[in-house]
């Protein structure tokens, strides 16, 4: 496992996350589609990670994707990692957080973009600065 900048125990993770946030950013979950705060959400400003604030995804980089969680066709340099995912009997790539390891969601090479890429990102795991 990497070693991240932030380093919480879980203990220390579940009190500062709602179970919510703590379900996705730290257990690898899912929200419902078209629930998330930031599926429709289109100010300016920047998203961040919900677990360490690290600004992850601007919001000029944010397209309605229909897929129902808010998705973006890039993310900040360097913020998120990409992680090889064969769970749930597929082959997907899952983005964290750099800074702090947190489950963000999984990026695909389906965007309508001139990047042609789609970050698939659930609302519970970031949390927006204008």
């Amino acid at each position: 496992m990497k070693d991240y900048n932030i380093k919480k125990t879980d203990a220390e993770w579940r009190e500062q996350l709602s179970n919510e946030q703590y379900r996705v950013l730290r257990q690898q979950g899912t929200e419902m589609p078209h629930t998330g705060k930031y599926n429709l959400h289109f100010e300016d400003g920047t998203y961040k990670c919900a677990g360490c604030n690290e600004a992850l995804f601007e919001s000029s980089s944010k397209f309605e994707s229909s897929c129902g969680w808010p998705s973006f066709d890039e993310a900040i340099k360097g913020k998120v990692e990409h992680i090889l995912d064969k769970s749930h009997g597929m082959i997907r790539t899952e983005i964290v957080c750099a800074n702090c390891g947190g489950h963000l969601g999984h990026v695909f090479n389906d965007g309508p973009t001139e990047t042609g890429t789609r970050f698939c990102v659930n609302s519970a795991s970031i949390e927006f600065k204008k």
